[in-house]
């Protein structure tokens, strides 16, 4: 069986089994579907009827690929031991009891017990019988199993998926609208090794970065030469192949990014000016004869004038004199049938092009408003990105007449996207959340010149944006012939976001959730896991799991450094992972007692204590269950892979910190988000940065207002029950890059 795409479609909430291995025919169930079933259901799953007929009816090993996916998921294998046994019973270890510990290994006293580490616990400080490992090095000794299964109240029930679903939502993620998140990339990358490329329109150019380095990688390079249409696009597969990055980062960005994340609080083990040296090193770029010559043909193929090409690789100019210079493409370019190349590079050395932003830029600064506007509909894209400074400076009207005529040729990503930030742009007082290119999640001040307007011309402005968006999309939603009649919309889709501008950078394994998705909390106790170093060697990897806690006139926070608080209990900071086994920490949170104490929202983080960024296949996620999540008294292992409730994998590290949920302790419900940021422990988070990231998701359109407009103006009934023409439930949203082909462009 093609086990990888199995992973595939449990993110979405199914297994996948082909027609060709379902040979047999029996009504009841073999040995083994019970076996399996019975195992599924410890991990917290269950089957559909279909489903569970097509697994009675394949042979052993599709089912065994099947317990196998869902244990690798959920991590089953992995070594799930905390530093404290019953840590939620507090150790009562102090700072004097470190600081004692210090000066006795200092001075290296006989009155304790030495560990396998080589410390000395002196006697009376640390209870060395609550641990599993050193106290004061936070390395684990004694290691023990997963104890407790089936502890969740809820099963999750996993749909059939036949090749026809498959190739659906193969040809969905090609056609996606809006940029692809790290988990639709990687399903992507698994889909096109054993799959056949549809014959589809690529829908975004990350994507299609992904299917070129995948038909170069199979030798299909004559393949790969179309899809080449202009220098960001050769640019951008070059700088993806040398970074693993799908966006244009700047190298500088990077090295600086690398940089800070090896920044140590502690002097001495600050190495970010040598890791700075080693990235400019790996930064330098070398390629082959082979891999010249193919971008020497991509550029002479390029069908554009050249003057247009060039002002294409002006924004990059830098990184285009690094890439033809160690692309040979000066040599290249006096071969005979180069002549479109030595053009090319004759023209962009001498600068012989004008650069259509330095023209905008130029009639913008005297206040040309007729020139500047000529310019702007002529790329309508860019002329919707700058639309709300635009109207600040040239006035509102001038600017939406001008936008209006282009309005339809905009992509219907950004027609939302105008409709759903209008509201907090326009707002003098609010700041907004940005994640510059290559960088971590920021605020930024409003817009200085909105302090030129009163407060109703700005709602007015406001106003003017939502009629305009709202009108455009229903001109083009109306355009479509439908000849349904009524329609059902699941009512959670209305806490779902669109997917329009994220850009998630971990992966998860089990059924994907869009962030700003809401998760109700069951029970009384929501416990946080954070696992890291599985198949990696022994080494000092200090990951630390933390969350904040809010309240109306402070905070408070629970982690490595204050093990206890009000509603929250941590099991003990690990700061060296065992040989090939992995480690995790965890941290319990009692919803009941944060009421009682007057806390607001809990935001968890995880960080990278040690240089660099968090490290790569860490997982962190919560879990919930109506009933009590049970802790081993013996081991301290309080992992129950039936209680998850949501999961992600990080897969890069060039992240120092993240925020991966925030808990709305009075509503009593999980945001699920992903918000980078500096520093190495829970202190350096900004947390009106996550204010401005909850404003900026809360703003956005669910999926649920927007098929209310699509009901609306195609004069459809909406019905409460699935016997409706068209039917969008849970099943139909959990392919997000399905759901993007609501965006009629």
């Amino acid at each position: 069986m093609k086990n990888e795409l199995l992973k595939i479609s449990l993110r979405q909430n199914a297994v996948f089994i082909p027609s060709e291995l379902i040979t047999n025919e029996l009504k009841e169930l073999s040995g083994t579907t019970s076996i399996l079933v019975a195992n599924a259901s410890k991990l917290g799953f269950s089957f559909s009827e279909p489903l569970l007929k097509a697994i009675n009816n394949s042979n052993t090993t599709t089912k065994t690929e099947i317990l196998d996916t869902l244990k690798t998921a959920l991590g089953t294998n992995k070594n799930w031991t905390p530093l404290v046994k019953g840590w939620n019973v507090p150790t009562c270890e102090t700072r004097l009891d470190h600081i004692i510990t210090l000066f006795a290994n200092i001075f290296k006293t006989k009155n304790g017990t030495t560990l396998t580490c080589g410390h000395i616990i002196p006697v009376n400080t640390f209870p060395l019988e609550r641990y599993n490992g050193c106290p004061f090095c936070g390395t684990p000794f004694e290691f023990g199993k997963i104890e407790n299964y089936s502890q969740g109240s809820k099963l999750k029930v996993l749909e059939l998926w036949t090749e026809e679903e498959m190739n659906l939502f193969f040809e969905s993620l090609l056609t996606s609208k809006t940029v692809l998140d790290a988990t639709q990339i990687d399903s992507l990358k698994i889909a096109l090794k054993v799959l056949d490329l549809p014959k589809v329109a690529i829908g975004m150019k990350e994507t299609l970065m992904v299917v070129i380095d995948e038909l170069i990688a199979q030798n299909q390079t004559e393949k790969a030469n179309q899809f080449f249409t202009s220098p960001q696009d050769i640019l951008r597969y070059l700088w993806f192949k040398k970074t693993g990055l799908l966006q244009i980062t700047e190298p500088k960005t990077i090295i600086n990014r690398t940089k800070n994340n090896h920044t140590n609080i502690f002097y001495p083990a600050d190495d970010s000016i040598q890791t700075k040296k080693i990235t400019q090193a790996d930064l330098k770029l070398k390629y082959s004869r082979k891999e010249c010559l193919m971008v020497a043909n991509w550029l002479n193929n390029l069908d554009l004038k050249t003057e247009a090409i060039c002002e294409m690789m002006h924004p990059k100019r830098g990184m285009w004199v690094r890439f033809i210079r160690a692309l040979r493409l000066p040599e290249y370019a006096k071969r005979k049938g180069f002549e479109k190349l030595a053009e090319i590079l004759d023209v962009f050395y001498t600068q012989k092009y004008e650069v259509w932003q330095g023209r905008v830029n130029y009639f913008r600064l005297k206040s040309d408003v007729e020139n500047t506007f000529k310019l702007l509909k002529q790329r309508p894209g860019l002329f919707a990105r700058s639309l709300f400074s635009n109207m600040l400076w040239f006035g509102e009207e001038d600017t939406i007449n001008a936008f209006t005529e282009v309005i339809d040729k905009v992509p219907a990503r950004l027609i939302f996207t105008l409709n759903m930030y209008a509201q907090n742009y326009f707002d003098v007082s609010t700041q907004r959340s940005v994640k510059p290119l290559g960088g971590t999640t920021k605020r930024i001040p409003a817009n200085p010149i909105l302090k030129l307007y009163d407060e109703n011309h700005l709602e007015q402005m406001k106003l003017k944006i939502e009629d305009l968006c709202v009108i455009a999309m229903k001109r083009r939603f109306s355009a479509i012939e439908n000849s349904n009649k009524s329609i059902y919309i699941d009512p959670q889709l209305f806490n779902i976001p669109v997917s329009i501008g994220d850009r998630s950078e971990s992966v998860q394994d089990l059924p994907v959730a869009l962030m700003g998705t809401k998760f109700p909390v069951e029970g009384n106790e929501i416990r946080l896991f954070m696992q890291w170093g599985k198949d990696m060697p022994a080494q000092h990897l200090d990951m630390d799991l933390s969350c904040h806690i809010s309240y109306e006139f402070g905070s408070d926070f629970c982690s490595f450094s204050n093990l206890s608080t009000t509603g929250c209990k941590h099991s003990g900071d690990i700061q060296s992972i065992p040989n090939k086994l992995g480690t995790a920490e965890y941290i319990n949170i009692n919803l009941d007692e944060l009421t009682r104490a007057g806390a607001k929202f809990v935001t968890f983080t995880c960080n990278a204590y040690s240089n660099g960024g968090i490290t790569p296949n860490l997982v962190v996620g919560w879990m919930d269950s109506q009933f009590p999540i049970h802790i081993s008294k013996s081991t301290g292992v309080a992992y129950d892979p039936s209680c998850v409730q949501h999961q992600i994998r990080v897969t890069q590290n060039t992240t120092k910190g993240l925020v991966f949920g925030v808990l709305d302790v009075a509503n009593r419900e999980i945001i699920w988000l992903e918000m980078s940021f500096g520093g190495q422990i829970v202190q350096g988070l900004d947390y009106k940065g996550v204010q401005a990231m909850l404003s900026k998701l809360k703003s956005k359109l669910n999926i649920g207002q927007l098929l209310l407009l699509i009901a609306e103006v195609q004069n459809l009934e909406i019905i409460d029950n699935e016997n409706a023409d068209e039917v969008y439930d849970m099943k139909w949203a959990m392919n997000t890059a399905l759901v993007t082909q609501l965006l009629v462009d």
